[in-house]
């Protein structure tokens, strides 16, 4: 199945999505999650985005990503595995009704990781977002970045992703934090 990417206006809604669905997480996660960060191009205002919400779940140590697993199927969703990126473990979800919280609701597209605290792709996730949220200027030209991957590459995730990486990396590198192998 073919995925168009299509980047949309910010929406205001967004912070809210990501409240809602956090709180259904944590309801179940309990102290197991020390706390769970709105990441990705949603979490920064004003900017556009693919509409999808990305949640990284914040736990103390790998070990307990056992229980987390467990307390996450009680929602609905089905652990991935780290998808090729050591420390994040993602999450799946069958269908709109998950997180399954016994509300009924209907949530928005939203990818869910898990992150053991001393994660050094949660660091990228949050120091990326910082710069973007503090910077205004880089906000906007990734904002133009991402239409134009969108618009060259409608079909073609990998492609899209690729080219974003430069500009994450040169964010990165300007925060004073350079990407380890």
């Amino acid at each position: 199945m073919t995925r168009t990417i299509e980047i949309v206006d910010y929406d205001p809604a967004w912070p809210d999505a990501f409240a809602g669905i956090s709180q259904a997480v944590a309801a179940v996660l309990g102290p197991l999650a020390l706390r769970i960060e709105h990441v990705g191009s949603t979490a920064v205002p004003g900017l556009g985005a693919k509409p999808i919400i990305d949640l990284d779940v914040v736990i103390e140590s790998p070990r307990d990503l056992p229980r987390v697993v467990e307390a996450l199927s009680t929602l609905g969703y089905t652990h991935e595995g780290d998808r090729g990126i050591p420390g994040r473990e993602a999450f799946g979800r069958e269908g709109a009704a998950v997180p399954a919280d016994g509300s009924g609701r209907e949530w928005p597209a939203h990818h869910l990781y898990v992150c053991p605290s001393d994660s050094e792709e949660l660091r990228r996730h949050l120091r990326f977002r910082d710069h973007l949220r503090s910077h205004p200027d880089s906000a906007a030209r990734y904002d133009a970045l991402k239409r134009d991957l969108a618009r060259r590459y409608a079909n073609d995730i990998d492609a899209y992703v690729e080219g974003k990486s430069a500009f994450v990396e040169r964010i990165l590198a300007v925060d004073g934090w350079e990407a380890r192998s």
